[in-house]
């Protein structure tokens, strides 16, 4: 449940923080007073799109926090946790966002800095907000199949998954096969191209490491000069220089002296060993020379091979392996192009199968959403009654459009086979028409109480919000909605903005927006009203601007009544 909602400097509210309970909540006053601001304001921690002009005149930000308290079980831990926010579902939940009159906002989750996806996810388990105008979608058909597929769940829903993977694949197909259809003649023109690129990658015939290696040899032979005259500087300083001689000399010097000095003996060896390295190093040299060959004609092959190479990754790749591979690619759309019949009967029969799959699968989910529509069509007819409407006929009607592919019997969409459409008869002995038709602005604010009392019932949600969804509706129908939205406070958290007395004397909780102006300012404050403070609200809103003592004893015994109907 919401157990308290802070609110600083949003819109007209300076300060507010309320402190909220279990069943039916009512939210009354004034037109005008800011009674929406406070359901702005949830919707807000669920993720809704603020603006900074929403932050109260003068004021650097706007903040607002709301503290849940669930069951270790609610589906938004383990929704938080895969969205990386660490949460003990032992703890309360905790969402604060902060709007900036001058730049972007931050939002946190238990301390926890959260995007706005992510608090749009955790309110979809937290929140349901029924807008004042929301039951308008009910005139927009295509939202009836969404509606319904919602009430049929987890089986429908693991069908659907399937059904548009299979769709997709045959778009997929499809679309290759259409552009493939009416591309003949550039096809033939790319195929010329492909044809050239192929032959002009393969007569080159390209090694992966080839051009390294070249880049090597072609380094090894352009410095032949640098490589002969450097080896031969060094056999002559060691030859002729007299290095030999004087390392020979010097190892005979220190081997008479060992007569005199035996200590002397490891310098002589140590000289004697570089003598002989020497010696080795002199003769490796003057083989190096005579290896050594200046090789115009191989240097002049690498230098055009390497022009060959560097002309092609201009054109095809960065490097052979991508020029490889990309004649690979070629190769296999070039085949494809000269066998021009073969590839497209291959595409009508991959077509054929995947369509005769997909329909397959959408006769599944009309099977299932068969049985859904009977259920949900009962369980409306079961709500309306609740809400005087105990006379309407109310069915979820399932249509298809015949398919002019003989593969399938019925033409096939993105969610199936299957369209819906909410039909009604509020009078007894009219026919069934379709509910955007013919009902009234409060037979639709029924209708969609009636949808939300049932899945509230479904999922888990624990707060849910309507913001005059009595509009329109008046007498028998409106004490009707106060009981339905009393009843459905059994399974959830509900609050209400009413202007209807009817409404806000069932409710367990009142509470009173109030407007004033101080210091020149509108000021909105939030007040829990007690029993007495209750009877002066109900009896405004019998009376008017006036409040006699007729209102005020009217007020109190709809409050006795409705003591009585809830105890019933």
């Amino acid at each position: 449940m919401l157990r308290e909602l802070s609110v600083r400097n949003l819109a007209v509210i300076e300060k507010a923080t309320v402190n909220f309970h279990r069943g039916f909540h009512v939210l009354t006053g004034e037109t005008g007073a800011g009674k929406s601001i406070l359901i702005d304001a949830l919707g807000l921690l669920a993720g809704g799109r603020g603006a900074s002009d929403m932050v109260r005149h003068g004021c650097d930000k706007a903040e607002i926090e709301a503290v849940f308290d669930l069951s270790i079980n609610h589906p938004v831990w383990q929704c938080l946790e895969s969205n990386g926010i660490q949460v003990d579902p032992e703890e309360l939940l905790i969402i604060r966002r902060d709007i900036y009159a001058h730049g972007k906002g931050i939002s946190r989750i238990n301390g926890q800095a959260a995007n706005l996806a992510i608090l749009r996810e955790a309110g979809e388990h937290l929140i349901n907000i029924h807008g004042q105008h929301e039951h308008q979608s009910l005139q927009k058909t295509e939202r009836h199949l969404e509606w319904l597929d919602l009430y049929a769940g987890e089986p429908l829903a693991e069908r659907k998954a399937a059904y548009r993977e299979a769709y997709e694949a045959y778009q997929r197909v499809t679309a290759e096969r259409k552009e493939f259809e009416e591309n003949a003649r550039q096809n033939m023109q790319m195929l010329d191209l492909y044809r050239f690129q192929i032959e002009e990658i393969r007569s080159a015939d390209l090694k992966p490491e080839e051009e390294q290696e070249l880049e090597e040899e072609k380094h090894f032979l352009a410095h032949a000069d640098r490589r002969m005259k450097g080896a031969a500087d060094t056999y002559d300083l060691l030859q002729d220089g007299g290095g030999l001689d004087a390392l020979r000399g010097a190892a005979t010097k220190l081997q008479e002296l060992q007569a005199y000095d035996d200590g002397i003996g490891a310098l002589y060896e140590q000289v004697q060993s570089a003598y002989y390295q020497a010696e080795d190093a002199a003769f490796q040299l003057r083989d190096y020379l005579e290896d050594i060959e200046a090789n115009p004609q191989r240097l002049d092959f690498i230098e055009q091979r390497l022009d060959l190479l560097h002309g092609l990754k201009r054109k095809y790749g960065e490097t052979i392996p991508d020029i490889l591979k990309y004649v690979t690619k070629i190769s296999i759309d070039a085949d494809r192009l000269e066998n021009h019949e073969e590839h497209l009967q291959l595409l009508r029969e991959e077509q054929k199968r995947l369509l005769a799959h997909a329909s397959q699968l959408a006769g599944e989910l009309s099977n299932i959403r068969k049985h859904a529509a009977k259920q949900l069509s009962a369980a409306i007819v079961k709500e309306l009654k609740q809400l005087k409407m105990d006379k309407t006929l109310f069915e979820v009607q399932l249509f298809q459009h015949p398919s002019n592919k003989s593969e399938a019997k019925y033409r096939l969409g993105p969610q199936g086979m299957d369209e819906a459409l909410f039909a009604i008869a509020p009078n007894p002995g009219e026919p069934l028409k379709p509910l955007s038709k013919i009902a009234s602005g409060g037979e639709m604010s029924r209708v969609m109480l009636a949808l939300k009392a049932i899945f509230a019932r479904h999922d888990q949600i624990p707060v849910l919000i309507f913001d005059e969804v009595d509009t329109g509706v008046s007498g028998r129908a409106a004490q009707a909605i106060a009981e339905k939205l009393s009843r459905l406070a059994a399974h959830c958290q509900v609050f209400a903005i009413t202007h209807l007395p009817q409404v806000a004397c069932m409710s367990d909780h009142h509470y009173e927006i109030r407007k004033r102006i101080s210091a020149g300012r509108t000021v909105t404050s939030v007040l829990e009203l007690m029993p007495i403070k209750r009877i002066e609200e109900l009896a405004r809103m019998l009376g008017g601007v006036e409040v006699t003592e007729k209102t005020r004893h009217h007020a109190q015994e709809m409050l006795d009544l409705a003591k009585r109907q809830k105890g019933a």
